[in-house]
């Protein structure tokens, strides 16, 4: 081992009393400081990374990979289109659709919600309906019988269960013997799901096909057609190879464009957290300028004599060096791996930290999604160590080099 390895991590384990305490304490308080940045920049970015994954699942269980609409909401010769987009060896099936907009009404509670219509077995092939379905059945939804499937949150807050009675109330009026009244109609709630979007399990009414062209008088119009393809990343390149193919007064529109706002947003918490956390980090390995700072002036003697015997100015910076770079490094590594194991107990640490302190920490009605996800990624780990021990050499050299121009006789006048 080269002696400034030696004699820099030896700087490390030991200090005389006075002065070269508080320099430990210094030193120890920046390992701690690196050791809180870097774990905290690791559980950010792998909940950060655990949220857009579990947020495009959640969207694409319950949101087509591609819409096809007519002019105006109203679709007509739809079963033409359908054969078209089916010749597609990319689709792996489709569904037509009715969508409006209404308010839903129990026991003197309102709520504005959005009407779909679907054919339960088709639309189960284009969403993943079946395994969100809590409660009853999407196969009760038949046309004539009138029922009805809601999300969990909107049953909580209408105070609804299965086989109660939802009136939904229709946007637009009809003429009666006393002027213009409110159309409005009964449904039977036959089923319950919890997609664990809010979005959508408070806002969303499903229907029989037939029974919201008859709630919105569409006779046997459609809206569109909601259509899966193999790979939903595949959606905007299908966009632009279908629009010219497609008649005349269809619109195309994808679920990156649909819900782009969600992942924008996520996108850009995730860059600026990242952005303070590593400014964080910035402090606590800066912090080493301080700790190294003092012990050149803890250690003017020492320098003075390893001076005198022979060695060069490189030598007495390469020994602060690793003196600094050891204590980054320890903080790094204790850091990465409290980061690492928070990462992959994200829920338990939540739970615990919401029973200790009786606040609810994750609210799904901020967050759209009921669980806080965590995701690992290799590649930030790497970035975030390499940026950090980047950053604790960076702090190192000016204390390291400030050591190497120190002269023996003035160091030693004061001795």
């Amino acid at each position: 081992m080269p002696f400034e390895w030696w004699v820099g991590w030896r700087y490390v384990r030991r200090q005389r009393h006075g002065k070269g305490g508080f320099v430990s304490f210094i030193a120890l308080a920046s390992m701690l400081g690196m050791t809180l940045g870097v774990a905290a920049l690791i559980v950010v970015l792998s909940v950060m990374n655990g949220f857009q994954e579990e947020l495009r699942a959640r969207i694409l269980g319950v949101a087509a990979h591609l819409e096809v609409t007519g002019s105006g909401g109203m679709l007509e010769a739809w079963q033409p289109v359908t054969q078209q987009l089916r010749a597609d060896p990319e689709v792996v099936a489709t569904a037509p659709f009715v969508s409006g907009q209404a308010l839903a009404t129990h026991g003197g509670v309102a709520h504005g919600v959005m009407v779909r219509g679907v054919l339960s077995r088709q639309e189960a092939q284009v969403g993943a309906w079946e395994r969100f379905v809590k409660a009853g059945s999407l196969d009760t939804l038949t046309p004539g019988a009138f029922h009805a499937a809601i999300g969990i949150d909107l049953a909580r807050q209408l105070g609804i269960d299965l086989g109660d009675s939802l009136v939904l109330i229709a946007p637009d009026a009809m003429l009666g013997p006393t002027g213009l009244q409110p159309r409005m109609r009964a449904f039977r709630v036959t089923a319950i799901f919890d997609s664990g979007m809010y979005e959508f399990d408070s806002g969303l009414v499903l229907l029989s096909l037939a029974d919201a062209q008859a709630f919105f008088r569409m006779g046997d119009a459609v809206t569109g057609v909601r259509i899966r393809l193999t790979d939903p990343l595949a959606a905007p390149r299908k966009v632009r190879e279908w629009a010219p193919k497609l008649p005349a007064g269809l619109w195309l529109s994808d679920w990156t464009s649909r819900h782009a706002n969600f992942f924008r947003a996520v996108q850009l918490e995730k860059t600026m957290m990242t952005l303070i956390l590593f400014l964080i980090v910035a402090v606590a390995a800066f912090n080493l300028v301080s700790t190294l700072v003092m012990s050149v002036q803890d250690k003017q003697a020492d320098i003075a004599i390893l001076r005198t015997i022979g060695a060069a100015p490189v030598s007495i910076l390469a020994i602060f060096v690793v003196q600094g770079a050891a204590i980054g490094v320890i903080g790094l590594t204790a850091g990465t791996v409290l980061g690492l194991w928070l990462a992959h107990h994200v829920p338990e640490v939540v739970a615990f930290l919401e029973a200790v302190t009786g606040a609810t920490l994750w609210n799904k009605e901020v967050y759209f999604i009921s669980d806080l996800p965590s995701k690992v990624l290799a590649s930030d780990v790497v970035l975030v160590v390499g940026v950090s021990f980047a950053l604790t050499l960076l702090a190192t050299l000016y204390p390291s080099w400030r050591a190497a121009h120190v002269q023996p006789a003035e160091a030693l006048r004061h001795e």
